[in-house]
């Protein structure tokens, strides 16, 4: 059901996607869905978690790569973590899920809060392994993190929405920049 869901995010956007259309689509009723996600808030939510639980695999096979030097995998971090490009739907749930956060149950919050502390958690310890192998230039891993997750948000909502000048190119190469005057040794 949430494989489904995803997809019709990808095809049709947020619009695109109903109760009615996705028990179409899975071959159940709209009311047998009801039944296992109440709202449309919910199956958001959930759809938003399986999608990071697939991310969250990803991005720890990709940082448990410790033949690959900090650098290398603190920029698969990055590329894991902006857009593919406008409407990427992963992005799109993401962004819609936040905008509902402000009038969402406390569950709601701490479920979206636990997502955001993963990828949080991560990069604070990657970066504490490139400052203590003196791979990165001394900071406090988890200041740096928060402050790098919010121009990885910033720039990421830019390019999900499609603003223009701020492709993914343009972003990762922004990124890039940023970590080379700011974390990286020898910059």
């Amino acid at each position: 059901m949430l494989a489904a869901a995803m997809a019709t995010i990808a095809e049709r956007g947020l619009d695109g996607l109903t109760m009615a259309g996705l028990g179409r689509d899975v071959g159940m009723s709209s009311g047998h869905l009801l039944y296992y996600f109440r709202t449309k808030d919910e199956l958001l939510l959930r759809t938003l978690e399986w999608s990071e639980g697939r991310l969250g695999a990803e991005r720890g096979a990709l940082l448990s790569r410790h033949d690959l030097p900090v650098a290398g995998r603190l920029a698969a971090y990055v590329e894991l973590y902006v857009p593919d490009g406008p409407r990427d739907p992963h992005w799109t749930l993401w962004l819609e899920v936040w905008n509902r956060s402000q009038y969402a149950g406390d569950d709601a919050r701490e479920r979206q809060a636990a997502i955001e502390g993963a990828w949080h958690r991560d990069l604070v310890a990657l970066i504490a392994e490139g400052v203590s192998r003196g791979e990165l230039r001394p900071v406090d891993p988890d200041r740096y993190a928060a402050r790098l997750r919010a121009l990885l948000d910033g720039f990421s909502v830019h390019v999900a929405v499609g603003l223009p000048g701020t492709g993914r190119a343009q972003v990762l190469a922004q990124v890039r920049e940023h970590l080379a005057e700011t974390l990286l040794s020898g910059s």
